[in-house]
């Protein structure tokens, strides 16, 4: 059932990846207020790794934030259009592999990143346990994730939650999500034997929940 679910996920974001490559950042600022604090906590001779990496654009442009990052995705598709997009900027710190979040590559990484990802995978909180064995002691976990769910959204985001996403993954032209609220991602995330050291809304609305967590060293 596994494998069937992920060929089904695989195949939707292969379809939609030369459009997902072309589209813009809907909001520059709070990109950018990511890619700023994230930076803050990346170590110029330390070793990253990003899950659910899309077509490379994060992770390209932490490149001379850190001293390697290997990125991973579900999608070939995702990981051809990535590696055209390195080669093309001349980047050699940054590894494009393919694969899904439980298998991507292990190691002790100082740092772990997971921008949009965790509301999209089938078990947030099973997903997270194995994201703690990929982070050294000491190293963090940063993720930012869409919380569509709780009191943080405004009447209008939740009626396109409710009434106008359905439709459209019926449609298959979108994927399929968990609806989570700030409370139960965080939980999940100290659960999995973080301590939260940083968290924002990155936009606030809908809001996006960027957290920073440490493992104990």
């Amino acid at each position: 059932m596994k494998q069937r679910q992920d060929m089904t996920k695989r195949d939707f974001w292969d379809r939609v990846a030369e459009r997902y490559a072309r589209r813009s950042v809907q909001d520059e600022a709070a990109y950018a207020q990511t890619l700023e604090r994230t930076r803050a906590h990346l170590s110029p001779n330390g070793r990253a790794l990003e899950l659910g990496c899309g077509t490379g654009t994060t992770a390209l442009k932490l490149a001379d934030a850190t001293g390697q990052i290997v990125a991973s995705d579900l999608s070939a598709e995702m990981i051809r259009i990535a590696r055209d997009k390195a080669e093309g900027q001349g980047a050699t710190n940054v590894t494009f592999v393919q694969s899904d979040a439980e298998a991507a590559p292990d190691g002790e990484f100082d740092a772990v990143l997971a921008f949009n990802l965790l509301h999209l995978l089938p078990d947030p909180e099973a997903a997270l346990t194995g994201i703690a064995e990929r982070v050294r002691p000491g190293g963090y976990f940063i993720s930012k994730t869409p919380c569509l769910a709780g009191s943080g959204m405004s009447l209008k985001f939740r009626a396109l939650i409710w009434l106008v996403v359905p439709v459209m993954q019926a449609l298959g032209k979108a994927p399929r999500f968990h609806r989570l609220s700030i409370a139960r991602l965080e939980q999940a995330i100290t659960g999995a034997g973080f301590d939260i050291i940083e968290t924002g809304n990155h936009p606030a609305q809908p809001p996006s929940r960027f957290i920073v967590a440490r493992k104990p060293a």
